[in-house]
Formats: structure tokens, sequence, C-alpha cells
């Protein structure tokens, strides 16, 4: 799916579905902290009109998702936990460094690991709306919620890559340089599948 390497097991789903309270408090967490990555490259590059537009939309629509977990969690009375080290999302940021780099690549490279993450997102957000509806889940507001999430990370995904090129002005240059972190992403994944004790939104 988009530019994804290695494909989440089928098995993550059925995780999911079994422990369907723990994956929303690490749903909420995760759109958080994607709000917090998109507004602080604003804050870095607001004078790039394009990337300050671009991702303040995306940040409002980050925070709009967070609120409709946290309702979904006061309905089932769960309180939000504190949230734990996001591995995934740190090794992901941290592979940059292992990486070939021309030089001109920082903001390139902190564009596609948004990509990566939205892509990530949206492979299982799709899964785990699969999974509801063969569970015959009667959370149907639940269900059309995955829905449109799985939408809306597939733009999100796009919008990333596109500011990329935009960056970079060489479409070539960014599918490579995307190809390179995609292979160190589903390494990732691949281990830490090996390594959590539960299904998470990324690990």
């Amino acid at each position: 799916m988009l530019c994804l390497q290695v494909k989440t097991d089928a098995a993550w789903a059925n995780e999911a579905i079994r422990d369907l309270d723990s994956v929303l408090i690490d749903h909420a967490h995760c759109e958080l902290k994607a709000a917090s990555s998109a507004t602080s490259l604003v804050a870095r590059f607001a004078f790039i009109p394009e990337i300050a537009r671009a991702l303040s939309e995306i940040a409002r629509e980050e925070l709009e998702h967070f609120e409709r977990v946290l309702a979904f969690l006061q309905h089932r009375k769960i309180a939000l936990a504190p949230p734990e080290i996001d591995l995934y999302a740190k090794e992901l940021r941290s592979s940059i460094a292992s990486l070939p780099s021309p030089g001109q690549t920082p903001l390139v490279d902190r564009l596609l690991v948004g990509a990566l993450i939205e892509a990530r997102s949206c492979e299982r957000f799709k899964l785990l709306l699969t999974a509801l509806e063969e569970s015959g889940s009667e959370d149907r507001e639940l269900a059309e919620f995955y829905r449109d999430l799985f939408e809306c990370e597939a733009r999100h995904y796009r919008v990333y890559v596109d500011l990329a090129v935009l960056v970079a002005t060489d479409r070539a240059f960014v599918e490579g340089r995307l190809e390179l972190l995609a292979q160190r992403e589903g390494q990732i994944v691949a281990r830490l599948a090996t390594e959590k004790a539960r299904a998470t939104v990324h690990g």
C-alpha cells in the first residue's frame, strides 16, 4: 500500500480487535504526535508558504482526529494513560542518519518520514476497519471513523510527498529517497512485530 515495502501481518488486526481499548489509547497519542510534528515543521519553515499552509491544515485535522478518539475513549469510560515511548517513530527518524546524504535533504527527509508514518497509519486503519466489519461489531460509528481516517491518511501521505518534491525540485530524487527510507521503515516494522507485547498503531 502506497510506498510501504513490508505489509503488516494479518494477525495484527485480530490482536487489535481483542484489545481495542489499548489501541484507541495508543491511537489518541499518535494523533497528538502527528499534530505536534506538523506544527513543529510549520514553526521551522514558516518562510515557505506552501509548507506552512499545507501542514497547518494537517495539524488541525490530526487534532480533530484526536478529539474524536478521545470521545470514543470517554464513551467507553477509559482514561487516556500517559504515552509510551514511540519506538517506531523514534527509530524511523534516527534511520535518516544512516542514509547517503547529498546535503540538501534534512527537510525532505523530515517530510518523507511524515509520509511514511501516514502510509503505515493508512494501512493499519484499513486492516482495523476490515476486522471490525468482519467481526460483526455493533460499533458502526467506530468503523465509519476508521473508514474516514483510512482516506484521510492516504491524502496526508500524498501531501507530505508533494511537499518533499516542492522542496527538492526533483521528483526522481524524492522517489529514490523515499524508497531508501521505506526499506528502513519495513525493517523497523518487521522487528517490532516480534518484540511488541500488544498491537499498536505503528509498532
